[in-house]
């Protein structure tokens, strides 16, 4: 189990002490009758809180917010506040696993700081009394507690009381007041995001999706592939405006499993992971462990009351169609792809003699295609005849050098293995060699070297053609993956 921040196990009771070294020099008095008085400080809250070295951490954090600054310098203000000392904010730092008040998210220091403020009152320490409430700036109430001259506010010492100041009063705790709704996260699955800027969207979708309930779920197990902010761009989500719970649920479901599973518990390469939300797949070499081809785990074993927490540095997307049903959205997309692969795979299929490639392709698989570019059709298209006398090289063309559907049908399976081989997977492969044969789906086989081209045999059409480059890998498909490749590959 990882440290704890829960109040009654950090902070215990302290004597309530007036006055501190840091205060010696401002004269501090409590009021105990008619005829006794205070002398106040001439130092607004701010000023008081800048001249203490031990509060050096608030003055940090507010100052990350000029308008709370600006509010509690007012001179016609009245404010009690809880001020929280540098050791306070280092064991909140330790227990939510942060180094530095830096990494803790605006959104989140901001509630932290106002569940510290009072409002329109001075609570000074004589008027407390046991089971009193006050309502925060935040909206949320905080309880005292007094057990003889012993004061706390939820269970957190207060170890100086009553440092009078311009606008208000100020009590110095020995530890830090956590609203609830931090409070809940703290040592669950969602505490390393939620306390962490470099989390911000994956806290946001996770809010919105409304998934945050069951994630801090204390009598579940889960573990969680947490992307950064930077992982969401790397997948292409800059933002999540106009993006509702129906849109992140499936996303975010696809990062967590139901159980919890550590790094060295991770299943062998090439194995399929089971989330709330489908398939993910692994690749494990020398270099890492991979998600889907295209996300590394970059950290592991962040260890939680609740499961486990991995970050990854690209979000995880879950295929949804399939890789005929890819290639034609791609061919029909604004930048368009993979429209000369959809034309001959359909001549194919509309050819009673050829295979029916598209049904096979629409099939359970799982299949791995080295996809063609357009241009890659086209470059081949280019060194056969032109046959219809049409001034443009195409697919007739071809069909007609190479004497018929059939052919064009035994080149396009040429470039589908059957199987699911993700970029990262290719190093397993090798073996530490530098090519290995890979065998088509329909028989023959090619050569994929290390430097990730593939030599093929061209026996069938002796075009003279060049090796083939991949130069974009891991689209994932609900039946596999594609690969697209700059040559077409001959048998």
């Amino acid at each position: 189990m990882k440290h704890s921040i829960q109040e009654p196990k950090l902070f215990k009771g302290i004597k309530l002490a007036l006055g501190t070294a840091a205060f010696a020099l401002i004269l501090l008095t409590t009021s105990c009758g008619d005829d006794d008085s205070a002398v106040v400080s001439a130092d607004s809250i701010v000023e008081i809180a800048a001249e203490t070295d031990n509060l050096s951490s608030l003055v940090a954090a507010l100052n990350r917010f000029p308008d709370l600054v600006n509010a509690l310098s007012d001179e016609n203000g009245s404010f009690t506040i809880f001020a929280p000392t540098n050791a306070s904010f280092s064991a909140l730092l330790e227990a939510t696993g942060q180094t530095s008040l830096d990494n803790v998210p605006d959104a989140v220091l901001r509630r932290v700081l106002e569940y510290h403020v009072v409002s329109g009152s001075e609570l000074v320490s004589t008027a407390l009394t046991d089971g009193a409430t006050a309502t925060t700036v935040l909206g949320e109430d905080i309880t005292v507690g007094v057990d003889g001259s012993d004061v706390t506010i939820n269970s957190v010492a207060v170890a100086t009381a009553d440092v009078e100041a311009s606008n208000g009063i100020v009590h110095i705790l020995d530890g830090i007041l956590v609203p609830s709704l931090e409070s809940s996260i703290l040592n669950t699955v969602v505490e390393p995001a939620y306390f962490n800027k470099d989390f911000t969207i994956l806290t946001e979708a996770v809010v919105t999706a409304g998934l945050l309930n069951t994630l801090i779920d204390s009598d579940a197990n889960f573990t969680v592939f947490a992307p950064t902010n930077d992982a969401f761009e790397a997948a292409g989500i800059t933002s999540l405006e106009g993006l509702t719970a129906n849109d992140l649920t499936p996303i975010l479901q696809y990062h967590v499993l139901d159980s919890e599973v550590k790094q060295a518990d991770l299943p062998a390469t090439g194995s399929a992971v089971t989330t709330l939300n489908g398939d993910f797949y692994l690749s494990i070499n020398s270099d890492g462990v991979f998600i889907n081809g295209l996300t590394e785990v970059t950290a592991t074993d962040i260890d939680q009351d609740n499961g486990v927490v991995h970050v990854i540095n690209r979000t995880l997307i879950p295929a949804d169609e399939d890789i005929v049903e890819i290639a034609v959205a791609a061919s029909e997309a604004s930048d368009a792809e993979f429209g000369q692969l959809v034309a001959a795979l359909t001549a194919v299929e509309n050819d009673e003699m050829a295979a029916d490639l598209i049904t096979v392709l629409k099939g359970d698989g799982p299949f791995t295609v080295f996809a063609p570019t357009d241009a890659a059709f086209q470059a081949l298209y280019d060194k056969v005849p032109d046959s219809d006398d049409d001034g443009d090289n195409d697919i007739t063309d071809l069909v007609a050098a190479a004497g018929g559907l059939d052919v064009i049908a035994t080149v396009l399976q040429y470039h589908v293995y059957s199987g699911r081989v993700f970029s990262k997977d290719i190093p397993n492969l090798l073996d530490g060699n530098a090519s290995v044969s890979i065998s088509a789906v329909a028989g023959g086989s090619w050569t994929l070297n290390s430097d990730l081209t593939i030599t093929d045999t061209d026996g069938a059409l002796s075009l003279g053609t060049s090796n083939a480059a991949i130069v974009g890998t891991d689209i994932l498909a609900t039946n596999g993956v594609i690969h697209t490749i700059d040559q077409v590959i001959l048998p």
